[in-house]
């Protein structure tokens, strides 16, 4: 059977979570893979075949998505391009990870593609929502990947096909500890206003991981460190709390490894607006911008924060599986045979 796998490059959740998926997906045939985006500091550690430009949303200084800078770098025609050739007609499956490339491809061609993706979750009917809408927000969620079947990802099973993050082995194989620091990754956020807010905490020690910057800074009890994979994962296992976005695995992987978490959604992000409220609901504090304005819950949270626990099951195998039995034809009977045994 061949598998076409496609996963979204902007931000690094998607990639982070696709290490873990594309070792179960090969399982079940010959895979091949697409990334498209330009805003990933993840690396992909597999054959890639595919890499397009994609469509990204470009991450701000000051909270929020930078509107301009993500009009100036839509390639419209080569996107439409990308769409008309992509042979999604010669792939037994699609599953695709929140990537605009292959889903229109399929749509326009009568190809089904099937979500595996956080964002499906964000949008299932049960999951929590933001007391105030964001109508273009929705939008986007709704039409930016189109699909035929969901299986989602999100903080809590929400529904039958919302699944529990998957937590990269890296992740869970390591012990963590507390050395003391907090782990500060907010991409929106330019170093700048960053040492600016955080170093009015001046008993608080900060690591902060940053897009902006390629070159380590350290200023009193502030480092600025370029993004990397596994000093990200190093010192959030070592810290004594993470300061982060509403995105999705970055929050989860800080409550599995035992941290305190203090999130910030992106302004005027439908989709991390939606997180943020399934956080709050689980008891994770939650503030609108890293502003004056939110400096004493901040030093509440440094003070008196607490831990929310999780103990998420490693299901990855689970979801792949359920997805080939209900997608994949010729699996189908091999999976009756196994279940006819076990009845």
């Amino acid at each position: 059977m061949k598998i076409l796998f496609s996963i979204q490059g902007t931000g690094n959740g998607h990639l982070s979570r696709a290490r873990d998926v594309y070792p179960e997906l090969i399982k079940y045939g010959e895979v091949d893979v697409l990334i498209s985006g330009i805003q990933a500091d993840v690396d992909f550690p597999y054959p890639v075949t595919y890499r397009k430009y994609g469509m990204s949303f470009i991450f701000g200084s000051r909270g929020g998505v930078d509107i301009i800078k993500t009009a100036q770098k839509l390639r419209l025609p080569q996107l439409i391009k990308d769409i008309r050739q992509l042979p999604v007609q010669n792939y037994d499956l699609v599953v695709n990870d929140f990537e605009p490339v292959t889903a229109w491809a399929c749509k326009i061609k009568g190809v089904p593609c099937i979500a595996l993706s956080h964002q499906s979750a964000v949008m299932n009917a049960n999951a929590p929502k933001p007391k105030f809408g964001h109508l273009a927000g929705k939008i986007v969620l709704k039409y930016y990947a189109p699909h035929t079947a969901a299986y989602g990802f999100h903080f809590k099973k929400y529904d039958e096909n919302i699944f529990t993050p998957v937590i990269r082995k890296q992740v869970r194989d390591i012990q963590p500890t507390n050395e003391g620091h907090y782990t500060v990754y907010l991409p929106a956020y330019d170093d700048a206003a960053l040492m600016k807010h955080l170093s009015h905490f001046s008993d608080a020690k900060w690591e902060i991981f940053s897009k902006h910057n390629k070159q380590e800074i350290v200023k009193d009890k502030i480092h600025i460190r370029p993004i990397n994979n596994d000093a990200f994962i190093d010192s959030m296992a070592k810290s004594a709390g993470v300061l982060c976005g509403a995105g999705f695995e970055g929050p989860a992987e800080a409550m599995q490894l035992g941290k305190k978490v203090l999130a910030i959604p992106m302004l005027a992000q439908y989709e991390q607006q939606c997180n943020a409220a399934a956080l709050e609901d689980m008891g994770v504090p939650v503030i609108k911008t890293l502003s004056e304005k939110y400096y004493p819950q901040i030093q509440n949270w440094l003070s008196n924060g607490k831990i929310v626990e999780v103990n998420y099951e490693d299901n990855i195998a689970t979801v792949v599986k359920k997805l080939m039995q209900e997608h994949a034809p010729e699996h189908r009977f091999v999976f009756q045979k196994e279940l006819a045994a076990t009845s």
